[in-house]
């Protein structure tokens, strides 16, 4: 197998080639990968449980069915997007009259993906697409027992017509992205957890390697005085059940109004008995019981699950938090989830807020108040009345802030990430005072000009145009004089 440097160095040439390719010209082999996911979906839901068994059916919901809307976003948004645009020259400077402006969406070159364990498909999926589509090659690092999806990924898109230089898939050692970050990529995009997000970011640092940090999130979940109750409670079920509770944006954090706080509780115990327990990779389980088991020896209350050492986890409830515990303020992927009881909206938020992390979070209640709350939110994507699968949505950019990174994949804005912008600025005529060499009447000329242009009130817009025209007389005749001497001075 070709070392990482002769793989970078085929992908950037392949890449020189598809990048001049038309935009609708690569949404064709999109387009026909997209329409082979049917036909393979059993080897792929076969690649992405090779690693850990799940439902065919929520890996189809979860995995396959997102990546082929999110293509499908691509074949009918992506010419668009990436389409030159032209800005007018209606509020121009007067010195910059009859200057076009064309703004240019130009692809990054080698776009190395990081891609996660918990999703191994669908997220570097969908980000691989959407780097297609701008005209990037890419290298594919996947997560751990990724390897096996994002393989026949790469080789679907092949069989549809793309150059398999263009999407090379890594090994999943982390030295093989190292590699590939000395050797030198254009851009990376990470999803990850925060330590490895920080980690990247540092060797990123020396080459000024521009990137996309989608990392953990421990999400908040609002629950207003005038929630459905039951909907909260189905809401949060699903998030504990949903691929083991190994998702960026499940529920860690419930803030309930003190109204309805002993009944959202009460039924949350009662729930909590019914769950089935799952089975996390062991290193994902031993950090979540050594969290859990801290927050017990802190005071907390396990209202429902059971921490003893076991190969399964049981999905947890904890009762009695404060903010200040680890539990309710790093990333987990396993199922536990805390309560709070709160006064009002804003202690709901200023207790939020003590989490360094901002991925996602959800709020339940009547629309108007639930909007108005989510609006005052420190998270990348809120979700009024549901759980998590809005966020699946084609068109949605998606990210975080703080520890949760930086930067959006998915959705337009997520397509935009993967190109460079360049800007082409046209002058046309000949008139260009700013290259003549200064005059006296300069200064006057400026100031009255900018006063003609900003200025407060309209008597006083009228009174420095009146000097402006008299300033721009002034140099025209300096000018004039100055040429005239220099005639004189040739002869």
């Amino acid at each position: 197998m070709p070392g990482i440097a002769n793989r970078i160095a085929s992908a950037r040439r392949s890449g020189t080639e598809w990048a001049a390719q038309p935009v609708k010209a690569r949404l064709r082999i999109l387009g026909r990968f997209r329409q082979a996911l049917p036909t393979h979906v059993d080897r792929l839901v076969a690649a992405v449980e090779s690693r850990r068994p799940r439902a065919p059916g929520e890996t189809i919901a979860a995995e396959i069915l997102p990546l082929a809307e999110a293509v499908r976003f691509l074949e009918m948004n992506a010419a668009q997007i990436l389409a030159p645009r032209y800005e007018p020259s209606s509020f121009l400077p007067l010195w910059l009259t009859r200057t076009e402006l064309e703004i240019r969406r130009e692809p990054c070159g080698v776009i190395l993906i990081i891609g996660p364990s918990n999703y191994p498909l669908m997220l570097p999926g969908i980000q691989a697409a959407q780097a297609l589509a701008a005209g990037n090659a890419l290298l594919i690092k996947p997560g751990v027992g990724g390897s096996p999806s994002m393989q026949l990924f790469a080789k679907l898109l092949t069989a549809a017509g793309l150059n398999s230089e263009l999407c090379q898939v890594l090994s999943e050692d982390p030295e093989s992205a190292q590699e590939a970050i000395a050797t030198g990529v254009d851009k990376v995009i990470l999803t990850g957890s925060a330590g490895t997000g920080r980690k990247v970011m540092q060797q990123l640092a020396s080459s000024l390697t521009p990137s996309v940090m989608e990392l953990s999130g421990c999400d908040a979940v609002f629950v207003l005085a005038d929630a459905d109750l039951d909907l909260v409670v189905r809401a949060l079920l699903f998030g504990m059940r949903l691929n083991s509770s190994a998702t960026c944006i499940a529920p860690r954090r419930v803030f309930a109004h003190e109204r309805i706080a002993d009944d959202l509780t009460s039924r949350l115990t009662a729930a909590f008995q019914a769950l089935p327990s799952c089975r996390p990779p062991p290193a994902w389980a031993a950090r979540a019981r050594r969290l859990v088991k801290e927050a017990l020896a802190q005071g907390a209350v396990c209202l429902a699950g059971n921490i003893a050492e076991a190969e399964a986890f049981s999905p947890t409830l904890l009762g009695s938090v404060n903010p200040k515990m680890a539990a309710v303020n790093e990333d987990i992927t396993a199922p536990v989830l805390s309560v709070f009881s709160v006064a009002n909206d804003e202690e709901a938020l200023v207790l939020s807020a003590q989490c360094r992390y901002a991925l996602g979070a959800t709020v339940f209640g009547s629309e108007s108040k639930a909007m108005e709350l989510a609006g005052r939110i420190k998270a990348g994507t809120v979700v009024v009345n549901d759980m998590i699968a809005p966020t699946a949505d084609p068109r949605l950019p998606f990210g975080g802030r703080g520890r949760s990174g930086f930067g959006v994949t998915r959705g337009r804005e997520g397509l935009l990430e993967m190109t460079r912008v360049k800007t082409i600025c046209t002058r046309h005529g000949y008139w260009r005072p700013h290259l003549d060499p200064p005059v006296p009447a300069s200064g006057d000329l400026m100031r009255a000009y900018l006063t003609a242009s900003h200025g407060a009130t309209l008597w006083e817009r009228l009174g420095a145009m009146k000097r402006t025209i008299g300033a721009l007389i002034r140099m025209r005749r300096t000018r004039d004089a100055q040429d005239q001497a220099e005639g004189t001075s040739h002869e």
